[in-house]
């Protein structure tokens, strides 16, 4: 990877995230899952035939709130099928959120409440999460 610096192209999805991907992720955590590259890895549990799918996906999105929906029924509809995608059926979520101080709480509930609906639609259980609150800006 001959960029200095992170742009948002490297997010974009296209070549700037896969020359990401390929100079600065895959050589730290190289393994044989990892190197398939998919959206999601499954694999048979060690000491079991049973098979377990998990993907981890991030989501970006202006404005928050958008004609159909928001960036929380985005979330759960896109992990879900990532999962969905690798042959699995999707079954648990984990959420994570990362706020920007002075965020209005209004609009988080309205998020969550978003990601509450479409996982309940998707037949899915949002189990476990993280939250962070980063300084304005």
């Amino acid at each position: 990877m001959r960029d200095e610096r992170i742009t948002l192209s490297h997010g974009s999805g296209g070549k700037a995230t896969h020359n990401l991907i390929e100079g600065v992720f895959a050589p730290a955590f190289a393994n044989p899952m990892l190197d398939r590259m998919d959206d999601a890895a499954s694999f048979t549990i060690p000491g079991s035939t049973a098979r377990l799918a998990f993907t981890t996906d991030t989501y970006v999105v202006s404005p928050l709130f958008f004609p159909g929906g928001n960036i929380g029924h985005l979330a759960v509809h896109g992990t879900v099928n990532d999962l969905a995608m690798a042959g699995a059926q999707p079954l648990y979520l984990s959420a994570g959120f990362v706020l920007e101080e002075g965020f209005p709480v209004a609009d988080l509930r309205r998020i969550v409440d978003a990601m509450a609906e479409a996982a309940a639609g998707a037949g899915v259980a949002i189990v476990t999460g993280d939250t962070k609150v980063v300084q304005r800006g």
